[in-house]
Order: structure tokens, then C-alpha cells, then sequence
């Protein structure tokens, strides 16, 4: 660090140097600075000097009274003194070339390093930054609100149900009957040589005198059930496919079925059904709840899949899809009903899967003519969810009596047997056995499933039926 004095007040350079001179004793303070420099005070009394400060010449005093000899000049002085002043300015000016140019080739190749190494970390956390943006890309899923392409997808293996039913009912012994209609959905699931295989739910087609089936092209055709299961709301109709066009054949596709088993909490769905009757309709939501335990009307317990999706009369039977379009539940507005908003139910496909393709299997069949529906010959008794509970007794029809010389007798039906099973269709209540007798002529034959008591536990035994008429007393 250099230097520089000036004493006419204040200093240049690094360090401010103050001069305050007022006589012949010179006192010099120091004082370092908030940067690290030295401050200097000086202070000099001198007398004699009238505006507070003295001027310093070389080699010379001030008085009043002593005078300078004059010296005499010499020729060629002024001469030497400039060529060495030049001499000792362009010595000067090298070595300060040098220093600088040495300063900067040091500073340059400082700069230079320390810039790469900048660039080379900023480079760095770029590329870090991309990978770490593409890492979080990579387990982010996003949500697609625009579902028409599955729903296009879907679509043609869609079809509208109606129900055609008489109601009857009786007014002061009068009996009074109506023709009504309900609406449902449906799924198509299977195509054989002969017939189209529709899914829908137990309570869409159950007691239907016809039933209407809407494809997508807007044709129409008649349906016959094929299989019933009450317990768990599912059925499967067949159209024959000699009653569609070529071009209602070719508009039509099966419905992929998925599985409900890979479901998430949270996870997009949509839900396609026959709202209200109007037709086709779309609403979508998520999976609210998963396993949903619920009761049914029919006393009988399942688990279903929970969703927001909106699920109106109408819906029941339709297509719980994934954002895949596979179908992952099965529609049902029984379930929900409409105490509440925002809580729609589905059968999980999972569970219905091996059902549905149990009564895929079924034979066709058509209702019969009330004087030919079969007969069995028991005096019967409902064992309901509460009774079953009570007595540790299952479900089904109890056998109170067995008529001699009926079909039951001659199928080795007893007394305390207890009636679970139809020709493979669930039985929890006389209702379901008369809506499933109403498919079965005289002389047909079936397979009957019943719970005997032994040994203090029910044992489940298959006896083959063979339909009989009804007593002419009974007719």
C-alpha cells in the first residue's frame, strides 16, 4: 500500500491524510479506518504565519531580512536536465508497461478460470434441475378432463333396458290391473353364434312381461333372460341375433371387463347409463369408497364400490368404467337410493365376473303361460336375515310340508329342508321362487339346491326336480 501526503489540507489515494499547520513542532496521529486504512491527523505550530498554514520550498527559509545570492547560470543545463528527465519518464513508462501488462495476463487467467468454473456449476444445476423435473414428471398422473374418446370407445356396447310389467293391484276385493314400464341399462358382455348376452341388474328385468333392449344405432329388438341372481342384482338377457340388422351388428362392440381388485381411493371413473329413461347419458367422478359393505332390500349383505359419479333411476344395470374403458362395476341405483346426494354404488366386476358368466351358461328361457307354469308341491316358509341370525339357520325357502305325490316328494325334498337354489338362480325369499317359476313349464327339469340339518349343522344337497301341474284345486 502506498502513501501520499499532501499538506496543503487533504490527502489523495488509499489513505486521507490532514495537515493543519500552525508552528515548528510537528505532532502525526493515526487512525485506521472502517476499511482497514490508516488515517493521519498531523498538527504543526509554527509562528510567524499569518493565514494558519506554511508553504514549504525546497531548499530555501522564509525571512525578511536575508537574501538569496544569485547564483551564475551554466550553458547546457537546462539541456541535461530535460534529456534526463526524458530518460528517467520513458525508464518509468517500460517498467510500468511491464507491471500492467503482467497484472492483466495475471488478472485475465484469474477471470478466465473462476468465469469456467461458474459456467461449469451453473451447467451443473441446470441439468440437475431437468433430471429432477423429468424424475417428477415421470410419478406424476395426470388427470384427462376430457373422457368423449373413452366414452366413444365404449359407447356401441351400451344398450337402454324397458321393463314392461302388469301391475296389479287390489281395492276394497276388487282386483285392478295396469300396465306399467321401468327403465334400466345394460352392458353387452358376450356374443355366441345365435345370441347377443346382455348384463343388467336382477331388479331391471325381474317380473317383466317383455323386455326392450335399445342398441346404439337407436333399433330396438326383444329380450329373454337367460339367468337371475338376486343376491347380488345381476341377470343376463339374450337378443337373438337373427331379430338385428347387418348394419345394428356392425354398429355394436362386447364391452372389455376389467377388474375393480387395482382400484384406487380418489381414482377417475365414468358412469354410462339410461337416466331417467331419456336415453344414453354421461356423468363422471372418482372411487369414493372401496369394499362398502351394504344391506340390501332382500336381507342379503354385499361389498360395493363407492362413487361420486351421479347414478339416477335409469342408471341401474349401466357400465362403471376406468379411464382405460374396461369395465369396473356394474351400476345400481337400488343400492344408493336417493337419500343422499353424491354417493352412487356399483357392484365391484371383480365379484360379479364369475356370476356373470355362470348365468351366461344358462338356457335361454321365456315366460309360460300362467296355466303351464310348473309345480312343485311344498308348503313353504320365508327364512329371513333376522330369523337367520336368531336360529343360525340359512337363507332361503324352509319346507313346513311336502304334498304326497308331488315333484318335490318324488325329488327326495323333506320336511325341514331349507331351499337356497333354482336351477342355479339364488332363493332368499317365495318371492324369487314364484318370479322364477314363471320361466319354468310343466314336465321341465332342474336342479334344486337345499340345506338338510344333520348332526346339529346344515349340509347342502343338489336333487333333481321334475316339474308337475297344479291341483285342479289350486287352479
Amino acid at each position: 500500500m502506498y502513501e501520499n501526503d499532501n499538506f496543503s489540507g487533504y490527502g489523495t489515494g488509499n489513505e486521507n491524510t490532514t495537515g493543519t499547520f500552525s508552528g515548528a513542532d510537528l505532532n502525526e496521529t493515526r487512525t485506521e479506518n472502517s476499511y482497514g486504512y490508516e488515517n493521519h491527523s498531523t498538527t504543526q505550530s509554527a509562528a510567524g504565519s499569518t493565514n494558519g498554514y506554511t508553504t514549504y520550498q525546497m531548499g530555501g527559509t522564509t525571512g525578511s531580512n536575508n537574501t538569496e545570492p544569485k547564483k551564475t547560470q551554466k550553458h547546457g543545463g537546462y539541456f541535461r536536465k530535460a534529456m534526463v528527465s526524458v530518460s528517467l519518464g520513458l525508464f518509468f513508462g517500460l517498467f510500468a508497461g511491464i507491471g500492467f501488462y503482467a497484472v492483466q495476463q495475471g488478472t485475465g487467467m484469474f477471470t478466465t478460470s473462476t468465469d469456467t468454473a461458474v459456467v461449469d456449476e451453473i451447467a451443473s444445476e441446470a441439468t440437475t434441475e431437468s433430471t429432477q423435473s423429468a424424475q417428477l414428471a415421470t410419478n406424476v398422473t395426470y388427470v384427462e378432463s376430457d373422457v368423449s374418446n373413452v366414452v366413444e370407445k365404449v359407447m356401441p356396447a351400451m344398450v337402454s333396458i324397458v321393463n314392461n310389467f302388469t301391475e296389479t293391484a287390489n281395492v276394497f276385493g276388487q282386483q285392478y290391473t295396469q300396465e306399467e314400464a321401468a327403465s334400466g341399462s345394460g352392458i353387452i358382455v358376450g356374443k355366441t353364434d345365435d345370441e347377443l348376452l346382455i348384463v343388467s341388474n336382477n331388479h331391471v328385468v325381474e317380473s317383466a312381461d317383455t323386455l326392450t333392449v335399445t342398441f346404439i344405432d337407436g333399433s330396438e329388438a326383444q329380450a329373454q333372460v337367460k339367468g337371475l341372481d338376486s343376491d347380488m342384482d345381476l341377470a343376463v338377457i339374450a337378443v337373438s341375433l337373427n331379430d338385428l340388422s347387418d348394419d345394428t351388428k356392425n354398429a355394436i362392440t362386447v364391452a372389455t371387463l376389467g377388474s375393480s381388485d387395482d382400484l384406487k381411493l380418489g381414482e377417475p371413473v365414468i358412469a354410462i347409463g339410461n337416466a331417467l329413461g331419456y336415453g344414453q347419458s354421461v356423468t363422471n367422478g372418482i372411487v369414493s369408497a372401496l369394499n362398502r359393505e351394504i344391506t340390501l332390500e332382500n336381507g342379503s349383505t354385499g361389498t360395493f364400490i363407492q362413487t361420486n359419479a351421479a347414478i339416477n333411476p335409469g342408471n341401474s344395470g349401466g357400465a362403471l368404467l376406468n379411464m382405460n374403458g374396461e369395465v369396473i362395476g356394474i351400476n345400481s341405483n337400488k343400492i344408493g337410493g336417493t337419500a343422499v346426494e353424491g354417493m352412487g354404488y356399483a357392484i365391484p366386476i371383480t365379484s360379479a365376473s364369475p356370476i356373470i358368466a355362470d348365468l351366461m351358461e344358462r338356457q335361454t328361457r321365456t315366460k309360460v303361460a300362467e296355466d303351464e307354469v310348473g309345480y312343485i308341491g311344498i308348503f313353504p316358509q320365508e327364512v329371513t336375515s333376522q330369523i337367520s341370525q336368531m336360529y343360525n339357520m340359512p337363507e332361503g325357502i324352509y319346507v313346513v310340508s311336502v304334498e304326497e305325490g308331488s315333484a318335490a316328494a318324488n325329488a327326495g325334498i323333506m320336511k325341514g329342508d331349507i331351499i337356497t337354489k333354482f336351477d342355479g338362480s339364488s332363493i332368499s325369499s317365495y318371492s324369487d321362487l314364484q318370479k322364477t317359476l314363471q320361466y319354468y313349464a310343466v314336465g321341465d327339469s332342474v336342479t334344486v339346491t337345499v340345506q338338510r340339518p344333520q348332526n346339529g349343522e346344515y349340509v347342502s344337497i343338489e336333487l333333481n326336480l321334475t316339474l308337475g301341474s297344479r291341483p285342479a284345486s289350486q287352479k
